[in-house]
């Protein structure tokens, strides 16, 4: 695929079986859709991936116990994204950091919509912000467009997670624009991923190819990172880890560029190491 190594920088690790899920928090994972940190490292070797970065499932809520077991497993190997209630004491934070983690995620979309705009969302950001996290956000159209002030006041670095989009439809709507803005703020970083919860097809989409072009010209080379979205939950058909990964030529033909999205960048901005 590229030339040098790879991060996959959003995938997910669900054990029911070791780390049971409670039904209504977040989505349920179905019976199928396990993604042990065995089956994730096996995933990972047959595809030539040298490290990740491990996202906490809304299906976990606040529990992030599964992703700190992952990141124990394999020092070094791996990154971690965590969620918070937002008021844990600060050598909480500081524990999570210790374990590998280097930022927060709000999933806006389908797990806690109102997780940033309360009286506190001001201070937790700029908690993230004294850790040097990111503040990952997932948000639909509206959302993008009430929260992207928030993010830019604050000086947090964000990562736009899913491409920033609700749909390919609409490139006036009020979030797109606004993620745009973050973009050309130069203080957020696009995650290219998950383009199938997006559109049907997206190899063959010419609407989302005309939102992500637009999107690519505010975020330049080197703020751009990719995902994998492994175990691909929630779809009623499931990609293989190397269709996921091939469509990133679709929106980054040149091999060099690939190889910033792919390896350069997630070990500059996560701290990843070179491997042995």
């Amino acid at each position: 695929m590229a030339g040098g190594k790879i991060i996959d920088c959003h995938l997910h690790v669900i054990e029911p079986a070791r780390f049971p899920i409670t039904p209504g928090i977040g989505y349920t994972p179905r019976p199928d859709e396990d993604g042990t940190r065995e089956a994730l490292a096996a995933t990972l070797d047959a595809s030539g991936v040298h490290g990740a970065v491990i996202v906490q499932p809304s299906c976990r809520g606040f529990d992030n116990s599964s992703l700190l077991d992952a990141l124990a497993a394999s020092p070094g190997r791996y990154k971690g994204i965590a969620v918070i209630r937002g008021d844990e004491p600060d050598r909480d934070l500081d524990r999570l950091a210790q374990s590998g983690v280097v930022g927060l995620r709000f999933n806006l979309a389908s797990f806690d919509g109102e997780a940033l705009r309360g009286p506190e969302a001001p201070r937790l950001l700029a908690r993230i912000k004294h850790l040097d996290w990111f503040a990952q956000v997932h948000a639909r159209d509206a959302q993008w467009a009430a929260t992207a002030p928030l993010l830019r006041d604050s000086g947090v670095k964000v990562i736009v997670d899913h491409f920033g989009l609700e749909s390919a439809s609409d490139p006036e709507a009020p979030g797109f624009r606004a993620v745009i803005g973050l973009g050309d703020a130069g203080r957020a970083v696009l995650k290219l991923s998950a383009p199938f919860r997006i559109v049907p097809r997206p190899e063959t989409d010419t609407a989302l190819a005309r939102r992500v072009e637009t999107l690519l010209a505010s975020f330049d080379g080197e703020r751009r990172i990719w995902g994998s979205d492994w175990p691909f939950l929630a779809l009623d058909t499931r990609p293989s880890y190397a269709h996921a990964l091939g469509l990133l030529r679709r929106w980054v033909p040149d091999e060099a560029e690939r190889d910033k999205v792919l390896w350069n960048n997630p070990a500059r901005l996560f701290g990843f190491g070179v491997p042995a």
